[in-house]
C-alpha cells in the first residue's frame, strides 16, 4: 500500500471492513433502521457478559455508591426515543489522503428506537459531586490500542452526562440488545457521534477532573497533523444523504435510471438543532432547490425529505445539502484533518439517464 496516498486498501483495513458493517443507503427508506442493517463499529471483541452477573457500578465522586442488576434498571421509568447514530469518521474514504483506519464511505449511520431509563436520576440518586467535571464510562471489551491496553471508555462533561435525554438502554427496536450493539447495556446520547454511546457498559465514574482516557485525549480528535494535540469531536455535524435512485451496475455501482418523473428520498440528521432545510441538485452543486421535509422527528432523530427530478437522458451529478436551525450547512467539499473525522461534506451520486425509448 501506498501510505502516503492511501489509495491502496491493506488488509488490517480490509479485516477491520470485514468485522464492521455500514448501512447500505437504500436503508434510508426505513424510519427506524432495522438492526441488521443498522451501521456496526466494534473496537476490540464482542465481551462475553453473562446478564444474570452482570451488574452496572455508579462510582467514583458519589455520596452513595450504586451497583444495579438489569432488573433494577428495567424496574425503572421506562423511556424509548427515536436517536440517529453515525461514527464520526462517517466518509472518511472520501479524504485524501485517506486515513489509514476503518474505510467507511457514507453508510456509518442508523436511525433505531432504543428503550432504557434515563441516566440523570441515576446520577443524582447516587449523589454526583457538586464539583463533578466529567463522568466516564467503561465497557466490557478489551483490547490494545496506541500501545496502551485498556477497556474502551469515554468521558462526558458532567453538565452533558446530567442531559435528561441521554438514556441507559437495553432495548433496540423493541428488542433486548443484540451481542453486537452492546448486549446487556449500553449509553445513549443523541446529538453525540457514535463513539460516545459506550456499548457494554459495566461502570459510570463521577470524576472532579477532566477524564484522561485514551479514547478522550488520543483518539476522536480533530488534528491539523500528527504533532496537534487537536480539539475534541463532540456533536454531529449537519448532514443528509439520498437514497440513489434507479438500479446499479453490480460493479462499479453507477446507478442508471430511465428518464421522466423521479422523486428522490433521503434523511438529514444534526447533533445542533432541527433540520430546516434540504437542498437538492442535479448537476453537481451548480443549481439548487429546495427539498419538502418530512415531519419534525423528537431531537437526535433523522429527518425525511423529498424532491422532485425532471431526469433528462444523459450523465448527472445528484447532491443534496442540509441546513440546521444553528445555520450550519453542508459544505461542497471535505474538511481534512488527520483521522478522517466528521467529513459532512455534501454528498455527490452519479447516475446515468437512458434515451428516450
Amino acid at each position: 500500500m501506498d501510505e502516503t496516498t492511501g489509495t491502496l486498501y491493506g488488509p488490517e483495513e480490509l479485516d477491520l471492513a470485514a468485522r464492521n458493517h455500514a448501512m447500505p443507503l437504500e436503508a434510508l427508506r426505513y424510519d427506524l433502521t432495522p438492526a441488521g442493517l443498522h451501521y456496526l463499529l466494534i473496537h476490540y471483541d464482542i465481551p462475553d457478559v453473562d446478564p444474570a452477573i452482570w451488574r452496572l457500578a455508579v462510582a467514583g465522586a458519589v455520596e452513595t455508591p450504586l451497583s444495579l442488576s438489569l432488573e433494577d434498571l428495567r424496574a425503572r421509568p421506562r423511556v424509548s426515543a427515536a436517536v440517529t447514530l453515525e461514527c464520526a469518521g462517517n466518509g472518511r474514504t472520501l479524504m485524501e489522503p485517506r486515513a489509514i483506519s476503518q474505510p467507511w464511505a457514507l453508510g456509518a449511520v442508523g436511525n433505531a428506537e432504543w428503550t432504557g431509563t434515563p441516566l440523570a436520576p441515576i446520577l443524582r440518586e447516587a449523589g454526583m459531586s457538586p464539583d463533578a467535571v466529567d463522568v466516564a464510562f467503561a465497557g466490557s471489551d478489551h483490547g490494545l490500542e496506541g500501545d496502551i491496553e485498556q477497556d474502551y471508555e469515554r468521558g462526558l462533561p458532567a453538565a452533558e452526562a446530567l442531559r435528561e435525554d441521554l438514556l441507559l438502554a437495553y432495548e433496540m427496536n423493541g428488542q433486548p440488545l443484540p451481542p453486537q450493539h452492546g448486549f446487556p447495556l449500553r449509553l445513549v446520547v443523541p446529538g453525540w457521534y457514535g463513539m460516545a454511546h459506550v456499548k457494554w457498559l459495566r461502570q459510570i465514574r463521577v470524576l472532579e477532573e477532566a477524564f484522561a482516557g485514551y479514547q478522550n485525549v488520543q483518539s476522536y480528535r480533530i488534528r491539523a497533523a500528527e504533532d496537534d494535540p487537536g480539539r475534541p469531536i463532540q456533536r454531529i455535524q449537519v448532514r443528509s444523504l439520498l437514497l440513489p435512485p434507479g438500479h446499479p451496475t453490480f460493479q462499479p455501482r453507477v446507478r442508471h435510471a430511465d428518464p421522466g418523473r423521479i422523486e428522490v428520498r433521503g434523511r438529514a440528521w444534526s447533533g445542533s438543532g432541527a433540520i430546516v432545510n434540504v437542498a437538492f441538485s442535479a448537476d453537481g452543486g451548480r443549481t439548487w432547490i429546495d427539498s419538502e421535509l418530512g415531519p419534525e422527528p423528537t431531537p437526535g432523530a433523522w429527518r425525511s425529505w423529498t424532491a422532485v427530478w425532471h431526469a433528462e437522458p444523459g450523465e448527472h451529478e445528484l447532491c443534496c445539502r442540509a441546513t440546521d436551525a444553528s445555520g450550519a450547512t453542508q459544505p461542497m467539499e471535505p474538511d481534512w484533518n488527520v483521522g478522517g473525522y466528521t467529513n459532512n461534506a455534501i454528498q455527490r451520486v452519479p447516475v446515468v439517464v437512458a434515451a428516450r425509448r
